[in-house]
């Protein structure tokens, strides 16, 4: 059972409060690497780094950014951070080049906290007239200096920030409204926007996780998803510090390890995202499937061939839900009834009004219909309030007053939400939204390339996911552009992620009358026999 605050004292600086007062001596967080954490050690680390933020000159409404992996610094920043009545960036680890250059200017912060192993990351960021106070280094190895863009900051070390005397006067309480985190969600036809996110709605995030995984104080959160996005930071580990049990956090989601993990861990719940449930299920069956403590698993998307053999090789229960960073999750399916392919389930009418809209009037269509889920908050600051510093993008998604999500999806006459797939340019791969539009811009800096399109195509085995083929019209006379070195060369320009699986070369792309690319066309196009697959030659790009 979730703490039993008032809406007006959600935020996540009352529940470190509240339950660092409540069970100071229980465990809270263990971590792959560094030491665990009770609740009353988190609730005094947080005091000690928001007063080292608060000598930093880290007031109310500035930006700290981490580049942190998944760890105990991310957390104790991100609620030190809170404590300031400031606003945490987490961003993506995997981010290089004008990926990152874009979400740094954007957030514009005062402080930057960045794993020493991720600071040449930042050789290629320009921060030309912003004011970077400065950047805490985190990690084990000493620092070799921070990066020519960097340099104009104070470097400093994590770990002294914890030993800070605490003073009260540095400690502000913030209110439900106040906006505490931006995370970056994929753009189409622009950069990748800044959802400015309220206590609230960060806290809501856990309400709602805590009660369809049934979350007691006796319960083990497995999270081997990045805390730099809102399935593991706020629909796990958030989940577990409202209902008092503990939470294990691993750098990266492992198939070849989940198993072993999860047993070890003695996990009773975890998420997994994306193509995650499939790899699990396609892993090779072992005598120790069900020799563990698992009971529920979320699992976001199932598919009709494995759900249900999932649920019974490894004896758990599936969930499903539809959300975004913007909207909060705004259904979940009912644990008690067989998994359904595609059925998010029953809307959290308590907070959400849900329809399913005509892409062209917004009008409500019959039950059983396609159309666009529009979603609107019920209660107060529960909601993202706009995309940070991109007005336009806030007008354009809050249309007729309906956040429009860019997702069709349809009504069962049961009153169940069922997404059906995605109407915008998103491209969604390995549990990441991307860009069509920045891998677009990458690809088209390329000195033989006039311009591209960046598609997602379906293939067998993605667990209804997707990998990302560009579509290439290069210069006169460069008709053989070699493949391999193409995507070399897009390597040190893009996060991993990001990168193609699939190549065309064209000489050039047909649009519509007004000069827009016709993508759909390319979508029904899919894979075809002139399309280059770096998997028939064995490429691999390494992480990090």
């Amino acid at each position: 059972m979730t703490l039993d605050l008032p809406m007006e004292r959600w935020t996540l600086v009352e529940a470190t409060r509240e339950q660092g007062r409540l069970r100071p001596d229980a465990p809270f967080l263990s971590f792959e690497d560094g030491d665990p954490l009770t609740y009353g050690q988190f609730d005094a680390l947080t005091d000690a780094v928001a007063t080292a933020l608060a000598d930093l000159g880290v007031d109310e409404g500035h930006r700290v950014l981490g580049l942190l992996t998944n760890s105990r610094a991310f957390m104790v920043l991100m609620v030190a951070t809170y404590k300031r009545r400031a606003i945490f960036v987490p961003v993506n680890t995997e981010l290089k080049g004008a990926f990152l250059e874009h979400q740094v200017r954007n957030s514009e912060p005062t402080v930057i906290a960045v794993d020493d192993e991720l600071l040449p990351l930042f050789g290629a960021v320009d921060t030309k007239g912003l004011e970077i106070n400065s950047t805490i280094v985190v990690g084990t190895s000493a620092s070799s200096g921070l990066p020519e863009p960097l340099a104009r900051s104070t470097e400093l070390a994590y770990q002294p920030l914890e030993n800070t005397p605490v003073r009260p006067d540095a400690l502000l309480d913030p209110r439900p409204q106040d906006t505490c985190t931006i995370m970056y969600t994929s753009g189409t036809t622009g950069p990748s926007k800044g959802v400015l996110m309220p206590q609230a709605h960060c806290y809501l995030f856990g309400v709602g996780a805590a009660d369809v995984m049934d979350l007691t104080d006796h319960d083990r959160y497995f999270v081997c998803m990045p805390l730099f996005h809102a399935n593991g930071l706020f629909m796990q580990v958030i989940p577990t510090l409202l209902t008092g049990g503990s939470a294990h956090v691993t750098k990266r989601f492992s198939v070849s390890s989940w198993l072993d993990d999860v047993i070890a861990q003695e996990a009773t719940v975890t998420n997994a995202l994306g193509v995650m449930p499939e790899f699990i299920f396609r892993s090779p069956p072992s005598d120790r499937d069900q020799s563990h403590q698992l009971r529920r698993v979320m699992a976001i998307p199932v598919a009709e061939e494995w759900a249900d053999a999932f649920e019974a090789r490894f004896g758990v229960g599936i969930v499903q839900g539809f959300g975004m960073t913007e909207i909060n999750m705004v259904a979940y399916s009912d644990p008690t009834e067989p998994v359904e392919a595609g059925c998010a389930g029953y809307p959290l009418s308590e907070h959400f009004d849900i329809i399913i809209g005509d892409p062209a009037t917004d009008e409500e269509v019959p039950v059983g219909s396609v159309g666009e889920i529009l979603v609107r908050p019920r209660s107060p600051f529960c909601f993202n309030v706009g995309y940070h510093r991109m007005p336009e993008k806030t007008v354009e998604a809050w249309r007729n007053l309906w956040f429009h999500t860019g997702d069709a999806g349809r009504m069962d006459d049961k009153g169940r939400l069922h997404f059906v797939d995605r109407i915008n340019d998103r491209i969604r791969r390995r549990g990441e939204n991307i860009s069509s539009y920045e891998v677009e811009q990458v690809l088209n800096a390329h000195p033989a390339v006039v311009e591209s399109a960046a598609i997602g195509v379906k293939v067998e085995g993605a667990g209804g996911e997707e990998e990302i083929k560009a579509v290439v019209a290069v210069q006169p006379g460069s008709d053989q552009v070699e493949p391999v070195a193409f995507l070399d060369w897009c390597v040190e320009r893009m996060p991993r992620y990001a990168v193609p699986r699939y190549l065309e070369f064209v000489q050039e792309l047909d649009k519509t009358a007004s000069g827009k690319i016709r993508k759909q066309a390319l979508r029904d196009a899919g894979v075809s026999d002139t399309t280059w697959d770096r998997d028939s030659v064995g490429y691999q790009i390494k992480r990090g």
